[in-house]
Formats: C-alpha cells, sequence, structure tokens
C-alpha cells in the first residue's frame, strides 16, 4: 500500500455509521484522505465518529436520508461548499430487509429495501456524479453483494436490490467513463461478527425453510460451511478492496463487481 496517496482529497461514504462503512473509512484515513461520513442514523454517527477520532485524521459528519434526492442534493451542495470538491464516493447505504420466504414477504418491506438499496444508491450516485463531471474526476464504489448473483433463499428483496447494484454499476461506469469517473462495485460475501451476521443468521433459523437448521448454532455452521475458505470474512478485508478500487492502482478498472466472499462466486 502507498502511504498517503490521497493527501488532500475528500471521500464521501454512505452508511457511515455501519460495521462496513467504519472499517473502509479507517482504511482511508490512513491513506491522508479526508472522509465525510454520511448516515440516518445520529447515534451510530457519533460513535463511528469518536471511534475514527482516536487515530487522528478528518472527518466530518452529517445526517441525511438517500431516499430523499432534495436531502442527498443538500447534503453534496454542502460539501461542496466546504471543501470545494468531492474526488471518492462510497456508496454503501443499505438495509438488510425481512428474511421470509418469498410467498410470505411484505410487499410494504420490498419496497423499502428498494428504496433504500437501489432508489437511494442512485441518488446519491446522481449527485456526487455531477460535481464529479464538473471536475473531469471521480471514483466511485458501490456495495452490492454476493446475494445480487447467488439468489440466497428468504432474501427475495434483499437478492433483488443487489443485482440491480451490479448491472447499475455497470451502465454508470460506462456513462460517466467519458469523464474520467471511475464506477465499480464491490460484492461482500458473509462478513462478521456484527450485527448483519447476528441478524442474518438467526432470521434464517426462524424461516423455517429446507435450507437451513431451525437451531442458531447450526445455521451458522452451514453458512460457513457454504463458503471455500470456510471462515467469515473481516471488516478489514473489506477495507482494502474498496481502497484499490477507489485509487489510482485501479486506474483501468470500471464496470467492475469485485467479490471479497472467500471463494463463493
Amino acid at each position: 500500500m502507498i502511504p498517503n496517496r490521497f493527501d488532500g482529497r475528500l471521500s464521501v461514504i454512505t452508511g457511515g455509521g455501519g460495521d462496513i462503512g467504519r472499517a473502509v473509512a479507517a482504511g482511508l484515513l490512513s491513506h491522508g484522505l479526508a472522509v465525510a461520513l454520511v448516515d440516518l442514523d445520529e447515534e451510530k454517527l457519533h460513535l463511528a465518529s469518536n471511534e475514527l477520532a482516536v487515530n487522528g485524521g478528518a472527518v466530518s459528519t452529517h445526517v441525511c436520508d438517500v431516499t430523499s434526492y432534495s436531502s442527498v442534493r443538500a447534503l453534496v451542495d454542502s460539501l461542496v461548499s466546504i471543501y470545494g470538491r468531492v474526488d471518492y464516493l462510497f456508496n454503501n447505504a443499505g438495509y438488510q430487509g425481512e428474511i421470509v420466504p418469498t410467498h410470505r414477504y411484505p410487499h410494504e418491506d420490498f419496497a423499502r429495501v428498494i428504496d433504500v438499496n437501489v432508489t437511494g444508491v442512485f441518488h446519491v450516485l446522481r449527485a456526487v456524479s455531477e460535481v464529479m463531471v464538473d471536475a473531469r474526476f471521480g471514483s466511485i464504489v458501490n456495495t452490492a453483494s454476493g446475494a445480487g448473483s447467488k439468489g440466497p433463499p428468504n432474501m427475495v428483496a434483499y437478492s433483488a436490490s443487489k443485482a440491480a447494484i451490479i448491472t447499475l454499476t455497470k451502465t454508470a461506469a460506462k456513462d460517466l467513463a467519458p469523464y474520467n469517473i471511475r464506477v465499480n462495485s464491490v460484492s461482500p460475501a458473509l462478513v462478521g461478527p456484527g450485527f448483519m451476521w447476528d441478524r442474518q443468521v438467526r432470521c434464517q433459523a426462524e424461516a423455517d425453510s429446507q435450507y437451513f437448521s431451525r437451531d442458531y448454532s447450526v445455521v451458522e455452521r452451514q453458512m460457513v460451511e457454504s463458503i471455500p475458505m470456510r471462515r467469515l470474512g473481516r471488516m478489514d478485508e473489506i477495507a482494502p478492496a474498496v481502497t484499490f478500487l477507489l485509487s489510482e492502482e485501479s486506474s483501468y478498472i470500471t464496470g467492475v463487481d469485485l467479490p471479497v466472499a472467500g471463494g463463493a462466486v
């Protein structure tokens, strides 16, 4: 890794209060990048900011609902007025949704998952890319998921939303390439420990399907055994992949979805 290769530049991280957002922020800060953490949850932002401040670096926090384009637009305008630029985007805000079979999936929750994971990602991509087009420079990484290509059981909304992100990334990469802006995505598989891992194991056990045991500890083992490397990914293994795709070390890579999945591809 090249120290301080982002010096003087700014990255926006949506979902910045979550486990992956914080891990990526820590990685980018270690390379001299200023980070604007964005989340809907003010308490999570406060905790993340305190955690990151221990090691120093320029961190600002911003409460924003990515499902509202006017809120996203106001946020980006504010960042440009403060920093004069937005160079990088980790478009990471997401919502896991219910974990139940398709025939019982709540239609209201399906709409919410799509609103956050697809429409919200587009809102941020749209507003930030406009700034990047003017600057003729930028790099964007969207958070997809192995669910978007593998279609795990009992996660119809989440799987659909992440499949959309993979193809959204490919189209945006083509549209923005003439402006020296790259767009890629990362697809983590099973990453933990953390809130989403614990919740997914519990909910799959409770879904009462043929695919998983109803015993929590057995479900954990079944999931881990589906990974060729036979272990969960760590948060600090996601951050280097995102850092690489944002940086000029990947300057000829765009429109790619990078699995960070222990061989589960």
